[in-house]
């Protein structure tokens, strides 16, 4: 099977992450598109520079890339939203956003599959700084998962799920070293923000993102 095939087969016809699915469903839940399902390595990716935007297998001089170790959350991204290059958040050392869609970190126990929407609730989110570019990471849960109704912000996900936000910090912060990089950097004191500040991330992406699209007539 083709790459491509997991996105068609499993997000309904004629819509695509980045022009169809909607952001917000209310009362705080929003749509998330998973790339790389839990307990996996291929460096899976929305090719933000297609036509229908499909979800594909990232390459590097030809080859396919993998992470050096598989990633143990659902992990993907909020569709409608935009991390602009041209903006230096003056919050986070002045780091200029990395030109991509915002990341989410779904924690849940279920294993998601490529192309998948799930509902989630953001819960915290962590600025990390890669390669000088500020990339989002928000930690977020499926409204599916059992222990949703347990968790509603970033003192939650360390009640319920103890020791996870250090991971997943630990994790975005060193994975590039196995292949001779420096480690990414965490701004904001090295902590996940909570959930209002999270709230508010999504919501400026997703404004530069309608920005975006009204100036260079995306959709």
């Amino acid at each position: 099977m083709m790459i491509t095939e997991y996105f068609f087969r499993t997000i309904p016809a004629k819509r695509f992450p980045l022009h169809d699915i909607p952001l917000h469903l209310g009362d705080g839940v929003f749509n998330f598109v998973v790339e790389i399902p839990k307990e996996s390595s291929a460096k899976m990716e929305v090719a933000t520079d297609e036509q229908h935007t499909p979800i594909k297998q990232d390459t590097k001089k030809g080859k396919l890339r993998y992470y050096p170790y598989n990633i143990h959350w659902n992990y993907g991204l909020l569709p409608q939203t935009w991390e602009d290059p041209s903006f230096a958040n003056s919050e986070v050392e002045g780091a200029f956003g990395d030109n991509d869609p915002v990341d989410v970190v779904e924690i849940g126990d279920s294993r998601g599959k490529i192309g998948q929407v799930l509902k989630v609730k953001p819960l915290a989110a962590l600025a990390l700084i890669d390669e000088g570019e500020l990339d989002w990471k928000i930690v977020a849960i499926s409204l599916d998962d059992p222990r949703a109704s347990l968790v509603n912000d970033v003192d939650d996900v360390e009640k319920h799920f103890p020791g996870t936000l250090t991971e997943i910090r630990d994790w975005f912060r060193d994975y590039k070293i196995p292949d001779g990089k420096p480690a990414n950097r965490v701004a904001l004191d090295n902590k996940p923000a909570n959930k209002d500040y999270t709230l508010k991330v999504i919501m400026k992406t997703n404004e530069s993102r309608q920005s975006l699209s009204r100036d260079q007539s995306l959709l």
